[in-house]
């Protein structure tokens, strides 16, 4: 299992220098922003995506630096009801799809996206609840006249093209978690008329599951018997049991606000110690996943250099840890 970093974080920086670091620290691979939320990080997509030139010229530096692609994040909302936002970030998808293969990687990174509540609507619904009855409503309209007939055209762009898409389970998008990446790929790929093995799968974000009461090691067990592990984000999350016994854990108070806010996403391991993180990359394992854990800075009292740095020292030991839990006597 490699170790690599979700660069969005060395937004502003030179690619060569974020390389260059990456491979100090002790790095393995690296995920590049290309579009979405997270920005076009290092270079325009669109432009390198029609310059064999520019191509070759990032695919030579991943090759110097000795860091594998893992993948090419573009979270972003493309069934947004703005549908000037939903087409930008459609767009930046689409670039990352034909872009994936051209520069190494099979996978791209991003979010279900959260339509409205209708054809009305101007900003996303997305439904905690069955009751009152309108709410089933919304979530019908969500899911058959949005969701699944968008991606079920984006798994067939996918297949096109030898991508799979890693949706990042997220509050605040249709799916968010186990269930509906699970409910979400069936139904897309089903209408697709793909055969053969799923293109639409899941980012596992341990962060995410946290505070939703979700235990990350069960998530990667459902999800590794649904043959839908396809990457793995590794972030942390502290819970303030106080503010959660109190108000519970859908807080949407700012995130700067942090003596309120009843959790805070942290440098992995300041969230949760080794009695989760070894045991998740032991389930990871035992489903297949081999891929990559892809460290997701947003630790507020860290620096990014002091955060980053941490977390490389800490998941060096839960992926050491079980490379050396092979038998001696297995071969």
């Amino acid at each position: 299992m490699l170790l690599g970093v979700m660069a969005a974080l060395f937004n502003g920086r030179k690619l060569e220098d974020a390389l260059e670091y990456c491979r100090e620290i002790g790095l393995e691979a690296i995920e590049l922003p290309v579009g979405g939320y997270p920005g076009k990080g290092f270079f325009d997509p669109a432009k390198v995506l029609a310059s064999k030139r520019e191509q070759d010229r990032i695919r030579g530096l991943l090759k110097d630096s000795g860091l594998v692609l893992s993948g090419l994040a573009v979270h972003g909302n493309t069934v947004h009801p703005d549908k000037k936002l939903a087409g930008t970030h459609h767009r930046d998808f689409v670039n990352a799809i034909k872009l994936a293969p051209a520069l190494g990687t099979d996978i791209v990174i991003t979010f279900s996206g959260c339509p409205g509540g209708s054809k009305s609507d101007k900003q996303p619904n997305w439904v905690t609840c069955a009751w009152p009855t309108e709410y089933r409503d919304v979530l019908d309209y969500q899911w058959n006249k949005v969701l699944i007939p968008y991606w079920s055209a984006q798994s067939r762009l996918a297949s096109t093209h030898g991508v799979r898409v890693a949706w990042e389970a997220h509050p605040g998008f249709c799916v968010y978690n186990p269930d509906t990446i699970i409910r979400l790929s069936e139904a897309a790929m089903k209408a697709s008329g793909l055969k053969g093995a799923p293109v639409l799968g899941a980012n596992l974000d341990p962060s995410h599951f946290f505070w939703q009461g979700i235990d990350p090691v069960e998530a990667a067990r459902v999800l590794g018997e649904a043959g839908l592990l396809f990457y793995c984000h590794a972030k942390d999350t502290e819970l303030s049991t106080h503010e959660g016994k109190v108000n519970g854990y859908l807080d949407a108070r700012p995130y700067s606000d942090l003596n309120k806010r009843s959790w805070t996403f942290r440098t992995c391991g300041y969230g949760h110690g080794h009695e989760f993180w070894k045991p998740f990359v032991s389930m990871l394992r035992r489903h297949g996943y081999d891929h990559v854990l892809s460290i997701e800075h947003e630790d507020p009292l860290m620096s990014v250099e002091e955060g980053l740095e941490r977390a490389v020292f800490f998941l060096q030991e839960a992926i050491m840890h079980e490379q050396a839990a092979k038998p001696w006597w297995d071969g």
